[in-house]
């Protein structure tokens, strides 16, 4: 274990998870960039985090020298908990400053607001639909100092603020800083990695499993993606809070192979801690399933004419360089049938008791990403063209599944649809996301005997449903909005008229 980084000038700053903004009250700390002893400069990233709606890079609010890594990557730290601490030269200030575009603000007594990250939070709002995201920055002020780290009554006040806006930057006392490091009750942390491939580490990451526990079967010891599908780890670090990280999985005995390796059987159990966006799925679904009364249709389609019509669009000069898909087209043809049915379009205000119709929609796209299921929706869409529309599911798509999807991105969705049909799936029922009335699911698009004509033929069919809030829509007008959306695509031309 590597001792702390004894201050020897300055002043020690304190670094607290900020707001990240629509209420988030936690983020699990992913990756550390930096480690005790490094010099870091301002508004370099220290560190990467996960919320419910993207990965953030956290920048340093103040240049210095790292003391002390105050969590471990992998547990989830509340808003306001602290995360580093930083010798600096120079104390926070108060001042106003605008360092690429960062806000500054103080939560300190008498502050009127919380410091947030560029893009996120209250001071977030604004939006441009093509712009790319961007690491974010933040600039604190000068706070009170707190209470010694390791004290008890440090700890309590670190839980209890948790649930307030705290400055993410704190100072510390010079005393406090120069103490023993046994002084702290967080255990000490290791500023290196155990040697391992990158896939190696995403596989341990996604299965709970510490890479420290595993012997490495690779050049120079490195630890390989079956190590760790082998892995039987002996034990897990623990949380502050004292729970293990993950629970060790059970499996046989390994065995030596005549070469004289080892070789370890599958582990029958893995455990692997719900957090992130699995963390955050589960509690929206549970949230969706126990507060709105779902109901679901369904409607079987010839989707022939749709099929020939992209074909054509594919070879013309408008769509050259764009991946034109079944799913914008029902994405259009949903927005025109939204345009006759406003009534599918609302929300359910419990506060007000009221119905919110929306003449604007913000459509939702569910996409499978490595994290888990995203939901980011386009902004004002009935404005696009099938072009255009095109092109903003495409790129969506992509900055969803590389982690570049930002919170506005993901938030304020009026109508989702989801796309089972790429999994080869005829149908499904999907659950309403909580804010929303209705999603639409698209299935699998397949040839297969259909009566065309009263004959007998090959036509190209799929099944479309519809899942909705029963409170707001009954089944008449469900099934009307995906009849209309059902004859659109049998007969696309139809859609210029509604355009």
């Amino acid at each position: 274990m590597e001792e702390r980084a004894e201050p020897e000038r300055g002043n020690v700053l304190e670094f607290r998870l900020p707001d990240l903004g629509e209420g988030l009250a936690d983020a699990e700390l992913v990756s550390w960039s930096v480690s005790v002893g490094d010099a870091v400069e301002l508004n370099q990233t220290i560190a990467e985090v996960e919320t419910a709606k993207a990965v953030v890079a956290l920048p340093s609010p103040f240049a210095g020298q790292v003391v002390e890594l105050l969590a471990q990557p992998g547990e989830t730290v509340l808003v306001g908990a602290p995360l580093i601490r930083v010798q600096s030269d120079e104390a926070p200030t108060g001042q106003e400053s605008a360092t690429n575009g960062a806000e500054v603000s103080s939560d300190a007594p008498g502050a009127g607001r919380t410091a947030v990250l560029v893009g996120y939070g209250p001071e977030g709002e604004a939006v441009s639909r093509r712009r790319r995201p961007v690491a974010a920055t933040s600039v604190a002020t000068e706070a009170d100092s707190g209470p010694a780290a390791g004290s008890d009554a440090g700890a309590e006040q670190t839980e209890a603020s948790a649930a307030q806006a705290i400055s993410p930057v704190i100072a510390i006392p010079e005393e406090e800083a120069a103490g023993p490091f046994s002084r702290n009750t967080r255990p000490p942390l290791t500023t290196t990695r155990a040697a391992a491939t990158p896939a190696a580490r995403r596989l341990a990451r996604e299965l709970g499993i510490d890479l420290w526990f595993v012997a490495g079967s690779g050049p120079d010891g490195a630890v390989t993606v079956e190590d760790v599908r082998g892995a039987v780890p002996v034990s897990q670090p623990r949380t502050l809070a004292g729970q293990p990280q993950a629970t060790q999985a059970a499996t046989a005995p390994a065995v030596a192979d005549p070469d004289g390796g080892v070789i370890r059987p599958p582990a029958r159990e893995v455990r692997t801690p719900i957090s992130g966006i699995r963390k955050r799925t589960a509690a929206a679904m549970l949230a969706s399933a126990r507060t709105i009364p779902q109901a679901s249709t369904f409607v079987t389609l010839d989707c022939t004419a749709s099929m020939e019509l992209l074909d054509h669009l594919r070879s013309t000069k408008s769509f050259a360089g764009l991946t034109l898909t079944p799913l914008a087209l029902v994405a259009r043809s949903v927005l025109a049938a939204l345009a006759e049915f406003p009534e599918i379009n609302v929300c359910w205000d419990e506060a007000n008791q009221e119905i919110v119709t929306k003449h604007y929609v913000n459509l939702g796209v569910a996409v499978a990403t490595d994290r888990g299921l995203l939901v980011p929706n386009i902004k004002e869409a009935q404005t696009l063209n099938l072009r255009d529309l095109t092109r903003e599911i495409g790129w969506l798509a992509e900055t969803a599944r590389s982690g570049g999807a930002s919170p506005t991105d993901l938030r304020g969705g009026t109508f989702t649809i989801t796309n089972v049909g790429v999994f080869g799936v005829d149908t499904g029922v999907p659950l309403v996301n909580p804010g929303e009335a209705a999603i639409l699911c698209l299935g699998s698009i397949r040839k297969r005997p259909w009566v065309f004509r009263d004959e007998l033929a090959i036509r190209w069919v799929t099944t479309l449903g519809i899942s909705f809030d029963h409170r707001m829509i009954d089944g008449e007008l469900a099934s009307r909005f995906l009849a209309t959306t059902a004859s659109l695509l049998e007969d696309p031309l139809t859609l210029l008229s509604r355009i």
